[in-house]
C-alpha cells in the first residue's frame, strides 16, 4: 500500500528527502551513494518504493533488486539481477572469474550511466550475496564520475546473532549520505489506526498502537486483519490471541519479522514471551509488579545458548524500538546493565530508575511470537524461569507464576513456594489464586503428611469457593492420609463444616464421630471434634438430640469436660434454656476467657462468648471477641466457627441498628434456604418502611422445602415481624406459633433469641384473644426476669402492659419506660416502642388535658428519638398516635444539644472533663471506635469542628 507523499510519516519525508536529492545530483553529474537504514518492519523499502517512482518520473533510468536469503549462495546473483534489463546486456557473456566479472560488469553499467541518468534500488542489501556487496561497494566508490545514484537499504537493528559489517563500513564517510529509519511515534501510528478506522475508541486505537510496536509493517498487517473482522464498533480492546485475528496477515508478519532477526534473536523473543505468561499474571500481592530481571538476559542467554552480554543489549533495543516495554521503579538499582525506558521516548533521555519488569508492548504481540512454539518448551522455559527467580530471592508469589505454567520440578524447594504464595493470597483475600497455586502443588512429588495438609488446605478454599464437588473428595482423600493427630482433626473439622454446608449435617457428625474414636486414647486433641459436633448438630434438630445423648452417655465426652471451650458451650445452652443470668453467663464466661488456651479450641470459645455477649447487650465486647476470633482463623482450614463469628458480627448490627452493615441481597446456601443474615435483612427492610422489598424477601423462600436448622427459626420469626407490620396479624400469629414451637423442641426457651411469645401476644390480641395474648406475655416476662437485661424485661414489660390494658397496663409501660431510659444504647429502639405504648395507655387511661398532655409528651419524645435513631416505621407509628390524640406533630430536633442522644450527650460530658477517648471507652466499656462514632455525630449536630469548641455548644443548648 503505497501512501500519497503528504500522508508519509515525517521520518519517511526525510528520507525520501534525502533520496530526492541524491536523484537531483545525479541528474546533473555528481553521483553518489545514499544509504537508508532500520530496523525490520520500519518501511525501508516503502521509501525505496516511493523514491524509485520520484526518479523514474524525472526521467531517471531505474534499476533495482530486492536481495533474498537464498541469493547468498551464487556469486554477483544480485548484482546480475540489477544489471538484467540493460539493453544487449547478457548473464551467458560474463566472464567466470570473480575479478573479471566485476570488471565486466562495471564496464557494462559505466558505459550505461555516461548518457542516461540512472539510479540502481538496491533493497536489502545485508541479504546480498558477499561478490554483489563488495562489487556495489566499488560502485559506491566512483559513482560521483557518473550520472548514478546508488540507493541502497540496509537493515540495522541489534540482534542477538553478531551482524556482519555494513554496507559502508569500508567507504570514506565522506561518499555516504545516511538516514536511519526510527520507529513510527505513538502519535503516527495512531493516526494511521484513525484513518483506517475512524469510530474506534481511545483504548481500541491505544491498543492497535501497542499491538504495532512502532513498526510500520506490523501495522498495516494488523489493520488489515481487523480490516477483514469489520469495524471494531463498541468493542474496547484487540484480541489477546493471534487466532482471533483473520486472515493472520499480524501473525505472518511477527514471524517474518523473527525470521529476519536470525535464530539467536528468535529463540530469545520467544524465550521472554514464555516468561511474559507468568510475569503477565503477577500482581501487587505476589510481590509484583517487581519481578527481578536482573539476571534475564543470563537466564534467556542459558535458553538459547547465546552470549549474555549480547542478549541484554537485544532487550535493551527492543525497548526502545517498541516492541519491549519496561516497568520502572525510581528507588530500583538499574537491571540488565542498562537504563531500559517505560515507553518509547524516540531520543528522550531513559528514565532514571532501574527496571521492574520487561514484557512485550502489547499480548497480542506476545501470542504472535509464541506461535509455533510447542508446548513443552514453553513449560520448559517457566521452569527454568522459575529456578532462576528462586536463585535471585524473587517473591514466592512471582515464582509461583511461572510454576503455574511450568512442568512439574520435582524439587523440595517447588511446593513449599507453592504453598507460601498460596497463604499470602488467602490473606490477600485471592482465593481463587490460592486455589491454583495449591492444585499446582499437587504435581510436585510430597511426602504423606505434607500431602495430607495441602489436600486439607485446597478442599477447604474450593468448598468456600462453592466448589465442593472437588473440595469434598480431596478432604475425605486428606482424612485416608497418614498425618499427625492435629492433622486428622483439623481435616475431620473441615470435612464436617462443608458437608453440613450441602445440607448432611448427620453425615458431618458421623466425621467427627469416627475420627473421635480412632484418637480416643488422645484427650488432648480431641476437644475441637466435640465442639464443633454440637455446633454443627445445631443445623438438624434429630442429629442435635442424638449429639447430646451421645456427649452424655460419658462422663469423658461431657461437654464441660471438654476444657473451655465446651464449658462456654454449657453456657450457651444455660442462657437459651432460661437457667441462667445475662450477670451470672457474662461472669462464667469471662473466667472462662481468662484461663490458658487451646488454639484449636479457640474460636469456639470466642465464637460462644461473642454470641453470649451480644445477647447480654454488651455489644462492644462481643464485636470485640468476634474481631479477635476472625483474626485468629485460618481461611484456608474450613472450621464452622467462621459462620458463626459472621452470624455474630450481623446480630451486632441488627442489635445498633446499623441495618447499612447488612447485605441487600445476603447469599443463598447450598442447599438453598433462609439464613440468620436473611432473618436480620427482613427486619431491617421492615423497620427502615421498606413494605414492598420485605414481602419480596419474605415470599422468596419455600419453607416448607427448607433445612431445618435454627436460622430457619429465626427467619420464620422474622416474617411474622413482616406480616404482623402488612396487617397480616393471622399469617404472623402462625410463624411466632411455628417459630416458637421449634425453638422450644431445641431447649431454647428464653426471649434473648427469639422472643415469639410478646410477638405472638400483640397478634392474639389484635385477633381478639385477650386471655391467650396475656398467658403469653406473662410467661416472656417471667423469662426475661431469668435473663435479666433491661432490654428483654422492658420490651417484655410493654407488651404485658399493652395486652393488659387499663391502669395496671398503664402501670406496667410506666415501669417499661423507667427501666429502658437507664438501658444500653442496644434498647433505644425498645424505648421508642415503649415511649408509644405508654403515650397511648395515657391518652386512655388518664381523663382531661393534664393525661392528653402527658401522652403527646411521650409520643414526641418517641417520634424523636425514632428519627435519631433512624427507624421510620416506629417514627411514623408515633406520628400517628400524635395525630389521634390531637396533636401537631412539630419538628425532630436534628441539630443543637437538644439533638444529642443521652449516650453521646454522656460521651460528650466526659469529653469535657479532659478524659482522651481511650479513658472515655475503659470509664464507659466501650470500644474506642465506638466512642469516636459518638463524637464525630455530635460534632456534626453541634455544628463545630473540634473538642475544645464542646463546652461553648454544650453551653448554649
Amino acid at each position: 500500500m503505497l501512501e500519497p507523499r503528504r500522508d508519509r510519516p515525517r521520518e519517511h519525508r526525510e528520507a525520501a528527502a534525502l533520496l530526492a536529492d541524491g536523484a537531483a545530483r545525479a541528474r546533473a553529474g555528481e553521483g553518489g551513494l545514499v544509504l537508508v537504514r532500520g530496523a525490520t518492519g520500519t518501511g525501508r523499502t516503502t521509501v525505496l518504493d516511493a523514491a524509485a517512482q520520484d526518479a523514474a518520473a524525472h526521467g531517471m533510468r531505474v534499476l533495482r533488486v530486492r536481495c533474498a536469503p537464498g541469493d547468498t549462495t551464487a556469486p554477483f546473483a544480485a548484482a546480475l539481477q540489477l544489471l538484467g534489463p540493460l539493453p544487449g546486456f547478457a548473464v551467458q557473456d560474463a566472464p567466470s572469474g570473480e575479478r573479471e566479472r566485476a570488471a565486466h560488469l562495471w564496464r557494462v553499467l559505466g558505459s550505461y550511466a555516461v548518457t542516461s541518468p540512472l539510479l540502481l534500488a538496491v533493497d536489502d542489501v545485508h541479504l546480498a550475496d558477499d561478490a554483489s556487496r563488495r562489487w556495489l561497494v566499488e560502485a559506491a566508490r566512483h559513482a560521483d564520475r557518473l550520472k548514478l545514484l546508488l540507493a541502497v537499504t540496509e537493515r540495522s537493528q541489534y540482534d542477538v546473532d553478531p551482524p556482519a559489517p555494513g554496507f559502508a563500513h569500508t567507504l570514506p564517510p565522506a561518499r555516504v549520505r545516511a538516514r536511519t529509519l526510527p520507529p513510527l511515534t505513538p502519535a503516527a501510528a495512531a493516526g494511521h489506526v484513525r484513518s483506517a478506522f475512524p469510530t474506534a475508541t481511545d483504548a481500541w486505537v491505544d491498543d492497535c498502537v501497542r499491538a504495532a510496536a512502532g513498526s510500520p509493517l506490523l501495522l498495516r498487517a494488523l489493520l488489515d486483519d481487523l480490516g477483514a473482522l469489520g469495524s471494531p464498533g463498541g468493542r474496547s480492546s484487540l484480541p489477546e490471541t493471534a487466532a482471533a485475528l483473520y486472515p493472520g496477515a499480524y501473525a505472518a508478519a511477527v514471524q517474518w519479522w523473527l525470521d529476519s532477526a536470525g535464530p539467536g534473536t528468535k529463540e530469545v523473543a520467544r524465550s521472554l514471551a514464555a516468561l511474559d505468561e507468568g510475569w503477565d499474571r503477577v500482581t501487587a500481592a505476589d510481590g509484583g509488579p517487581d519481578c527481578p530481571v536482573k539476571g534475564l538476559g543470563p537466564l534467556l542467554a542459558e535458553r538459547a545458548g547465546a552470549d549474555p552480554a549480547r542478549v541484554t543489549g537485544w532487550l535493551t533495543a527492543a525497548a526502545h524500538l517498541g516492541v519491549l516495554n519496561a516497568d520502572t521503579a525510581p528507588a530500583a538499582a538499574p537491571a540488565l546493565g542498562h537504563h531500559l525506558p517505560s515507553q518509547r521516548t524516540h531520543g528522550a533521555e531513559p528514565h532514571p530508575g532501574g527496571v521492574r519488569r520487561l514484557h512485550y508492548a502489547h499480548p497480542l504481540l506476545r501470542d504472535a511470537v509464541l506461535s509455533g512454539v510447542p508446548t513443552a518448551r514453553r513449560r520448559a522455559a517457566h521452569r527454568a524461569a522459575a529456578e532462576a527467580m528462586v536463585h535471585c530471592g524473587a517473591s514466592t508469589g512471582t515464582v509461583a507464576r511461572q510454576l503455574l505454567l511450568a512442568a512439574p520440578v520435582g524439587a523440595t524447594w517447588t511446593p513449599t513456594v507453592l504453598r507460601e504464595a498460596a497463604s499470602n493470597a488467602v490473606r490477600a483475600g485471592r482465593a481463587d489464586d490460592a486455589v491454583a497455586f495449591l492444585r499446582r502443588a499437587l504435581d510436585e512429588p510430597l511426602p504423606g503428611d505434607q500431602r495430607q495438609r495441602l489436600l486439607t488446605e485446597l478442599g477447604s478454599l474450593e468448598c468456600a469457593g462453592q466448589e465442593s464437588a472437588a473440595g469434598i473428595p480431596r478432604l475425605r482423600e486428606a482424612l485416608r492420609l497418614p498425618g499427625t493427630p492435629q492433622d486428622k482433626v483439623r481435616t475431620a473439622v473441615a470435612l464436617g463444616t462443608a458437608l453440613s454446608w450441602r445440607g448432611s449435617t448427620r453425615a458431618a457428625v458421623e466425621v467427627l464421630r469416627t475420627v473421635d474414636g480412632e484418637l480416643a486414647g488422645r484427650p488432648e486433641v480431641i476437644g475441637p471434634l466435640r465442639t464443633a459436633s454440637i455446633v454443627l448438630s445445631d443445623q438438624d434438630q434429630t442429629v442435635r438430640e442424638e449429639v447430646q445423648r451421645w456427649l452424655s452417655g460419658s462422663d469423658d465426652r461431657s461437654p464441660d469436660r471438654a476444657g473451655p471451650a465446651g464449658r462456654a458451650l454449657c453456657v450457651r445452652y444455660e442462657a437459651t434454656a432460661a437457667l441462667t443470668s445475662a450477670d451470672e453467663a457474662m461472669r462464667r464466661l469471662h473466667a472462662l476467657l481468662a484461663e490458658p488456651a487451646d488454639p484449636a479450641t479457640e474460636p469456639f470459645l470466642l465464637g460462644t462468648a461473642a454470641a453470649v455477649a451480644q445477647w447480654a447487650d454488651r455489644l462492644d465486647e462481643a464485636e470485640r471477641l468476634v474481631e479477635r476470633g476472625l483474626a485468629g482463623q485460618r481461611r484456608d482450614l474450613l472450621n464452622p466457627m467462621h459462620d458463626a463469628l459472621l452470624n455474630v458480627r450481623a446480630d451486632i448490627a441488627a442489635a445498633r441498628g446499623e441495618y447499612a452493615r447488612l447485605p441487600d441481597e445476603p447469599p443463598v446456601k447450598v442447599p438453598a434456604g433462609p439464613t440468620n443474615v436473611h432473618a436480620h435483612t427482613l427486619i431491617a427492610l421492615v423497620e427502615t418502611d421498606r413494605p414492598a422489598e420485605a414481602a419480596r424477601l419474605a415470599d422468596g423462600f419455600d419453607l416448607g422445602t427448607a433445612p431445618d436448622s435454627w436460622e430457619l427459626n429465626r427467619f420464620l420469626y422474622a416474617r411474622g415481624v413482616q406480616r404482623a407490620a402488612a396487617g397480616d396479624a393471622a399469617g404472623a400469629l402462625h410463624d411466632f406459633l411455628e417459630c416458637g414451637r421449634r425453638q422450644s423442641a431445641r431447649d431454647v426457651v428464653s426471649p434473648v433469641v427469639t422472643p415469639w411469645r410478646s410477638a405472638a401476644a400483640e397478634c392474639r390480641l389484635v385477633l381478639g384473644g385477650p386471655g391467650e395474648a396475656r398467658e403469653l406475655a406473662e410467661e416472656e416476662l417471667r423469662l426475661a426476669r431469668v435473663w435479666g437485661t433491661p432490654r428483654t424485661v422492658g420490651r417484655a414489660l410493654r407488651v404485658l402492659g399493652t395486652v393488659t390494658g387499663g391502669r395496671p397496663g398503664w402501670e406496667l409501660t410506666e415501669e417499661a419506660v423507667l427501666l429502658l431510659r437507664d438501658a444500653p444504647a442496644a434498647a433505644e429502639r425498645e424505648l421508642v416502642a415503649a415511649l408509644i405504648a405508654q403515650g397511648r395507655m395515657l391518652a386512655a387511661v388518664v381523663d382531661g388535658s393534664q393525661g392528653r398532655s402527658r401522652a403527646r409528651d411521650s409520643l414526641r419524645e418517641a417520634a424523636d428519638r425514632a428519627e435519631r435513631a433512624g427507624a421510620p416505621r416506629l417514627r411514623a407509628l408515633a406520628e400517628a398516635a400524635l395525630r389521634d390524640s390531637g396533636a401537631r406533630r412539630p419538628a425532630v430536633a436534628r441539630t443543637g444539644s437538644l439533638s444529642l442522644t443521652p449516650s453521646e450527650r454522656r460521651i460528650a460530658r466526659l469529653a469535657l472533663d479532659g478524659l482522651t477517648n481511650t479513658e472515655i471507652a475503659g470509664r464507659l466499656y466501650l470500644a474506642r471506635r465506638t466512642v469516636e462514632t459518638h463524637l464525630t455525630s455530635t460534632y456534626k449536630k453541634l455544628g463545630i469542628r473540634r473538642r475544645a469548641e464542646l463546652k461553648g455548644a454544650l453551653d448554649a443548648g
